[in-house]
């Protein structure tokens, strides 16, 4: 929705003693705070850096205003530059789900609007990508399944894109069949045997769209630290979808992490996973994963973050460093 749109509808459901224009006032000071936490999607980054890179025009069109934009964007080095166009709902004649933004995107791009791609996150996205006609790629967080009917194509993840599908260059930063990715540090994770849930005290909630096989560290205590392969997915097998972590030790068993509460930072990607992939693992696979994983933290572009404090608020010395060989 518009900010006015979902103002209206929290004051509404809510039934606050404000006005849509009050409510705006009271919490558009606590978004600002949040926007300076705010990280990119995994993948993100390394796709706008290529664009730029090949000369591929892009925008940036979205329902927020352009005041709000251009706040979150000064957080997010070298977006303000890449992107061709940015355009906030304020600056057409309404936001999505009507055409709108997409169009005067491309017409001030210079660009027929068919001849666009849109990446999109949201069903009202989708929508407005369609209205548009323009072709669309959804990589929706789980909530927001019902793009999967209207976009050409679902990811569960930007790291699944490939640009050649769509006439684009096609990514070069493979690496012996490995990705390096900015690292994703999660903690909080409870493990028995090889199956792992991230406990609600860890560290706020995975984005949805962290999905696939990574590779990277888990640490159990200051002291050791462990070569690992994850696979993150989502289980449907019951009425409420959570996600599910496999972890396996590269060089070594998960008996030096049962029962532990871990900590893991990922720094390498594989590749996306299968539903088949999520319920059960052929034996062979996991092994070519493994071995692909254990000689990329070999290499000096994965290793280097070893080094590298576990968190951003940790102190220098809690870090993978230490490292113990087992």
């Amino acid at each position: 929705m518009t900010q006015k749109d979902s103002a209206a509808g929290i004051c509404k459901d809510y039934d606050l003693p404000l006005t849509p224009d009050q409510y705006i006032k009271e919490i558009t000071p606590m978004y600002r705070e949040k926007w300076l936490q705010a990280k990119p999607l995994p993948g993100a980054n390394r796709l706008i850096k290529h664009l730029h890179k090949h000369g591929v025009p892009f925008a940036l069109a979205s329902n927020s205003l352009q005041e709000y934009i251009d706040a979150k964007i000064s957080h997010q080095r070298g977006w303000k530059e890449y992107f061709s166009v940015i355009l906030g709902s304020d600056q057409v004649k309404s936001g999505k789900p009507s055409p709108y933004l997409f169009e005067e995107a491309a017409k001030r791009m210079g660009v027929d609007a068919a001849q666009c791609l849109v990446i999109e996150d949201s069903l009202v996205g989708v929508r407005a990508a369609n209205a548009a006609k323009m072709k669309v790629v959804a990589v929706p967080p789980h909530s927001e399944a019902d793009c999967s009917s209207l976009a050409d194509s679902v990811l569960h993840s930007l790291l699944e894109f490939q640009p050649e599908l769509w006439g684009l260059p096609p990514f070069e930063d493979w690496v012996d069949n490995a990705l390096p990715i900015e690292p994703i540090h999660v903690r909080g994770v409870s493990v028995t045997g090889s199956v792992c849930e991230v406990s609600e005290n860890g560290t706020p909630a995975l984005r949805d769209q962290v999905f696939g096989f990574y590779f990277g560290w888990a640490k159990v205590d200051v002291q050791k630290s462990f070569k690992v392969m994850v696979s993150i997915g989502w289980d449907h097998c019951s009425c409420i979808s959570k996600r599910k972590f496999h972890i396996c030790i590269i060089d070594g068993n998960n008996e030096h992490l049962s029962h532990h509460q871990i900590q893991l930072l990922l720094v390498g990607y594989l590749r996306g996973l299968n539903s088949k992939d999520i319920t059960s693992m052929n034996v062979e696979v996991l092994e070519d994963y493994k071995s692909i994983a254990s000689a990329s933290l070999d290499l000096p572009m994965f290793l280097h973050h070893a080094c590298e404090p576990l968190f951003p608020e940790a102190s220098p010395e809690d870090s993978f460093c230490s490292d113990e060989k087992e």
